[in-house]
C-alpha cells in the first residue's frame, strides 16, 4: 500500500519526495512508514523494485484472450509492455536524476535501474555503456526477460502452424522490434521515426516486401 501510493509521487518529484507527503497520499502516520522501511532510501529501493517488476505486465499478458485474432493479441501486448517500460523508465529516471544511486542489486540493469532489452536471439543484450569495473547484474535480469518472452510464446501458441518460424523465434523478434522502438529517442526526423505499434506488428508478421518473392 505505501509502495503503491508512493510510486506516482516518486515518478513526480524523484528522491526529493518526502515520508510525510506520502504518508498522506497513502492515509497513514508518517510513523507508519518508518516501522515498514528502515529509511527513506528503502521505500526509493521498494518503489524501483516495484517499478521494474514484471508481475503487473505478466498478468496482463495473462490476460489477452488467446481467441482474439493474433495481430490483436500482439497489439494488446504491445502496450501492456509499453505502459510497464513507461513506469520503469519514468520511476528510475526521475529517482537517477535527483541523485538516488541505490537498488542495485535487485536485477534491474547496469546503471541504476536501467531496463533490459532482449537481443536478437530472445536472451538479453548487455547495455552498450556499462561502467567500467562494475559488478554484472544478478540473473533475475535475465529471468524477468524469460518470463516475458515466455507469455508472449503463449500468445503465439494457437497460431503455431501458421508461421515458419517457431514460436520462440518469432517471441524474441516481437520483444526486440518492440524495445528498440522504445528505446528510440524523441523527437526524431518523421523520416527516421520508429514503427507505429501496428507497422510493427505488420512486420513481424508480413515482412516488408508487397508479395512474398517481389524483390
Amino acid at each position: 500500500m505505501i509502495v503503491a501510493a508512493a510510486l506516482p509521487l516518486v515518478a513526480e518529484y524523484g528522491a526529493a519526495v518526502t515520508t510525510s507527503r506520502i504518508a498522506r497520499a497513502a492515509g497513514i502516520g508518517e510513523g507508519t512508514i518508518f516501522r515498514a522501511f528502515k529509511d527513506k532510501d528503502e521505500l526509493l529501493d521498494a518503489c524501483v523494485a516495484e517499478a521494474v517488476g514484471t508481475d503487473h505486465v505478466l498478468r496482463e499478458l495473462a490476460s489477452i484472450s488467446l481467441d482474439e485474432p493474433l495481430a490483436a493479441r500482439l497489439a494488446e501486448a504491445a502496450e501492456a509492455l509499453r505502459a510497464h517500460m513507461e513506469r520503469m523508465g519514468t520511476v528510475v529516471g526521475a529517482l537517477h536524476a535527483s541523485g538516488h544511486r541505490r537498488g542495485r542489486g535487485i536485477g534491474i540493469g547496469s546503471r541504476d535501474g536501467e531496463a533490459p532489452l532482449p537481443d536478437s536471439r530472445g536472451g538479453e543484450a548487455a547495455p552498450p555503456d556499462r561502467r567500467a569495473g562494475e559488478t554484472p547484474p544478478p540473473d533475475s535480469r535475465a529471468q524477468s526477460v524469460t518470463a516475458l518472452r515466455n507469455a508472449v510464446i503463449e500468445l503465439l501458441e494457437p497460431d503455431r502452424a501458421a508461421f515458419r518460424l517457431s514460436p520462440e523465434k518469432v517471441a524474441a523478434a516481437f520483444l526486440a522490434l518492440l524495445f528498440t522502438r522504445l528505446q528510440t529517442p524523441a523527437p526524431v526526423p518523421e523520416a527516421d521515426a520508429p514503427l507505429t505499434p501496428d507497422e510493427l506488428i505488420d512486420v513481424l508478421l508480413h515482412g516488408t516486401l508487397n508479395a512474398p518473392g517481389s524483390a
